[in-house]
């Protein structure tokens, strides 16, 4: 991760790290180390693709583990929002295709398309980021360019 880079974060979305992260260091990862302490007690070790499969799992634990504490020591919260202009946190009403939607613009790390949860680094997230009620922003998209609207921020 660039050292220069800091990862934009709601409060929610931060929370959110918080208690996975709590679940990898105090649940999951004891359980991988005891798996992989029984595993190894089974014998041959070039053998027994249990203690192969632990050990994959204890180093995807831990590798989750130092990511989710990279992300959490550099994080930026970002507490408050303008509803004059799009910024990361707030939530955005978007008229497109003859229609109204609302998304809610985050961080990358909380991005969700089926929870309506976009990415101020996506495309329709970089292209509203600062523009205001009113304004039109055109983004690219699989299927050709689509137009939206900024109806309303909040």
């Amino acid at each position: 991760m660039d050292p220069h880079h800091r990862m934009m974060l709601t409060k929610e979305g931060l929370d959110e790290l918080k208690v996975e992260y709590n679940e990898l260091v105090n649940a999951k990862r004891p359980v991988a180390v005891n798996r992989l302490s029984d595993a190894r007690s089974l014998g041959d070790l070039s053998e027994n693709s249990e203690y192969a499969a632990a050990k994959q799992d204890l180093a995807f634990i831990d590798g989750r583990i130092a990511e989710l504490e990279d992300i959490l020591h550099s994080a930026k919260v970002v507490t408050t929002h303008s509803k004059v202009q799009v910024d990361v946190g707030c939530k955005v009403t978007l008229h497109v295709n003859g229609k109204k939607d609302m998304f809610t613009v985050v961080g990358e790390w909380e991005a969700d398309p089926k929870e309506k949860k976009i990415s101020h680094e996506s495309p329709l997230g970089k292209a509203l980021m600062g523009k205001k009620p009113g304004d039109s922003v055109e983004v690219e998209a699989p299927a050709g360019k689509i137009l939206y609207k900024i109806v309303h921020i909040e």
